[in-house]
C-alpha cells in the first residue's frame, strides 16, 4: 500500500525534448518505431518519480538519496503520470503510470549516513567534447572511452525553467535554489550525445547516487567512461558511469546509465 498520508503524484507529462537532436522524441519517427507519437524523456520520467522521496524525506535525499529507474513503456506528451510510491524496509518502491500502463518502475532510498563520494583522481578527466562528433559505434563507444559534457551553467532562469516543464509541484527547489535531480541524471545523457552522433536512441534504466546537491549559481560538469557495450536482442546498448561535479571539484552525484543507441529498427534499415 502506499506511504500513509502520502497520495499518488499525478503529473500532465510534457514532452521537453521534441526538438533535439534525438528524433525518438519527434511524433512522426517515433511512430515508425511502432509508437504512438514521441517519447518523453526517460530522464524527465525519473523527474516525476522522484517527488514522491522528496516529499517523504525532504532535501535529506537530494544530499545522499539513492534513486534507481527502469523505463519499461512510454509516456506520452499530454497524457497523466500517476506516480505511486510503497514503503518497505529498503525504502520507497515507486512505479509510474500511464495509460493504464505500467511505465517505468524503481526504487528510492536514505541512508543513515551518507556515502563517500569517489575521489576525483578515480575518474580520469575526460577531453572536451569533440566539435566533430564521430557516429555512435562499437568504436567511439569502445569500453574505456572517456566522455565529459559541455559545461552547465544553472542559471535561475534554467531552473525555473525545468520546474515548469517538469510541472514539479514541491516548492523546495524555488525555495532553496536547488537544482532538480532530473537535471542531474540528464548529464548521462549529455555524456552520450555531446560525444557522438546518435540516431533515435533509448535511455533504458539509471542508478542515482547522490552525495551533495547542485544549487542554481553552480556550473555542472561531468566525467563518464563507457562500461559496457554489447548486443541484446538487436539491439546495441551502452552502459556509462558518471560523475556528477558542480564548479570542477564537488562530487554531487554518481550515476549508472544505460541506454540503447541503436536501436534494432535502425540496424536493421
Amino acid at each position: 500500500m502506499s506511504i500513509a498520508g502520502t497520495a499518488p503524484y499525478q503529473v500532465e507529462a510534457f514532452n521537453t525534448s521534441k526538438a533535439s537532436e534525438n528524433k525518438i522524441h519527434d511524433d512522426a519517427v517515433a511512430r515508425r518505431f511502432g509508437f504512438s507519437g514521441g517519447l518523453v524523456p526517460g530522464v524527465d520520467v525519473y523527474g516525476y518519480m522522484t517527488h514522491q522521496p522528496v516529499a517523504r524525506w525532504g532535501r535529506a535525499w537530494l544530499e545522499r538519496g539513492v534513486g534507481e529507474c527502469r523505463l519499461l513503456k512510454p509516456v506520452y506528451d499530454g497524457e497523466t503520470a500517476t506516480v505511486t510510491a510503497d514503503a518497505t524496509a529498503d525504502g520507497l518502491v515507486l512505479q509510474v503510470a500511464s495509460r493504464g500502463m505500467l511505465c517505468a518502475g524503481g526504487t528510492a532510498s536514505l541512508p543513515d549516513a551518507a556515502a563517500a563520494a569517489p575521489a576525483l583522481d578515480s575518474f580520469a578527466a575526460p577531453p572536451p567534447p569533440p566539435a566533430d562528433r564521430p557516429p555512435a559505434d562499437e568504436s567511439s563507444l569502445a569500453v574505456g572511452t572517456l566522455l565529459g559534457i559541455r559545461p552547465l551553467l544553472v542559471t535561475p532562469e534554467f531552473a525555473a525553467d525545468y520546474l515548469r516543464d517538469a510541472r514539479e509541484t514541491d516548492p523546495l527547489y524555488a525555495r532553496e535554489r536547488l537544482a532538480h535531480p532530473a537535471t542531474i541524471l540528464r548529464t548521462g545523457n549529455w555524456v552520450l550525445s555531446h560525444n557522438v552522433v546518435l540516431g533515435p536512441w533509448i535511455h533504458v534504466g539509471s542508478t542515482v547516487r547522490h552525495f551533495a546537491v547542485a544549487h542554481v549559481g553552480n556550473e555542472i560538469t561531468a566525467r563518464g567512461r563507457v562500461t559496457a557495450n554489447y548486443d541484446h536482442k538487436g539491439h546495441r546498448f551502452v552502459e556509462l558511469e558518471v560523475l556528477v561535479l558542480t564548479n570542477g571539484t564537488t562530487a554531487v552525484a554518481h550515476i549508472a546509465h544505460t541506454a540503447i543507441y541503436r536501436p534494432r529498427q535502425v540496424a536493421a534499415a
